[in-house]
């Protein structure tokens, strides 16, 4: 009840993580003969959801605008989900929630956005994206998780009180697991509470500043408020030595491969923290513009 007051929800119902959120929102909530369109850059826990259902689904192109409509016109005549997130994970790209939940709302569709990436970093008090595009009551269910931004554990799905309801009587990844400690419960509430996490957002915001004023933009690819930074265009042994090299410095980068994006799309991912030192930030830049010479040379 508390979440939903603080994410302007009418209900909300707690999971144990974002997977198991999504799992029961879409194996239970799109029936026979419905359909879904999911982006194709959505969250796996998504796309197996989806595999749980009996409902159709169709991936449209990365916030691609033109064929999403070109999907929803084309199931005009069903009932329709869309889903999208509202920070995508492996590009540090938002979504344009506005404009997507325009077009929901042309085609009457149902909008579901997880915010696994955004909720905490954006929005009033990181209340999310759609709290920052103004799109709260546009969204058929929002999905927040604490085990990004807030550093925590479980999940929770906003919606209206039937949906909750609903959830509690034919969600199995709700139903048949064992309930998280009550510790959890409350450390889930204290952490969108916290009286210092509009500071921290801003904290946030300025080492970000720092970090892109830095680097040769020509290998980001990120959104500059996103906390998730990819960067391209050095091959995969380098992206290998870079990784080795700030790992000696005690800095900790993802390196991502396919399957996980689609070749040609290697990557190294980087978060950003409101607690990264300056010092942290420009060591990390060094390391990077060192290599990118290299390579130039």
């Amino acid at each position: 009840t508390a979440l939903a007051a603080f994410f302007e929800s009418p209900g909300a119902l707690c999971y144990n993580s974002g997977y198991d959120a999504n799992l029961g929102v879409f194996s239970s909530i799109p029936q026979k003969g419905d359909v879904v369109l999911y982006d194709a850059d959505i969250h796996a826990s998504v796309r197996d959801g989806i595999r749980l259902s009996n409902a159709e689904s169709f991936s449209f192109k990365h916030n691609n605008l033109e064929d999403l409509e070109r999907l929803l016109r084309k199931c005009n005549e069903k009932t329709v989900y869309v889903a999208v997130e509202g920070l995508y994970s492996m590009g540090g790209d938002v979504a344009p929630i506005g404009k997507i939940s325009k077009l929901t709302q042309k085609y009457k569709a149902y909008l579901i956005i997880d915010e696994a990436h955004s909720g905490g970093v954006f929005g009033d008090h990181g209340k999310g994206i759609t709290h920052a595009f103004k799109c709260i009551e546009s969204c058929l269910i929002r999905v927040v998780t604490f085990g990004k931004a807030y550093g925590g554990h479980g999940a929770v799905v906003l919606c209206s009180q039937n949906l909750r309801e609903y959830l509690i009587n034919f969600s199995r990844s709700f139903i048949y697991t064992t309930a998280l400690p009550e510790s959890a419960y409350i450390a889930m509430l204290s952490s969108v509470q916290a009286k210092e996490i509009n500071a921290l957002r801003k904290q946030l915001q300025d080492n970000l500043q720092l970090f892109r004023s830095k680097m040769n933009e020509q290998h980001l690819f990120s959104e500059v408020n996103s906390p998730i930074q990819i960067v391209r265009g050095f091959d995969v042994s380098k992206l290998r030595l870079i990784q080795s090299s700030a790992e000696e410095k005690g800095i900790a980068l993802k390196l991502v491969y396919p399957p996980t994006v689609k070749k040609g799309d290697e990557c190294i991912r980087i978060c950003i923290h409101s607690f990264n030192t300056t010092f942290e930030i420009e060591e990390l830049v060094r390391l990077l513009n060192q290599w990118e010479l290299e390579q130039e040379n």
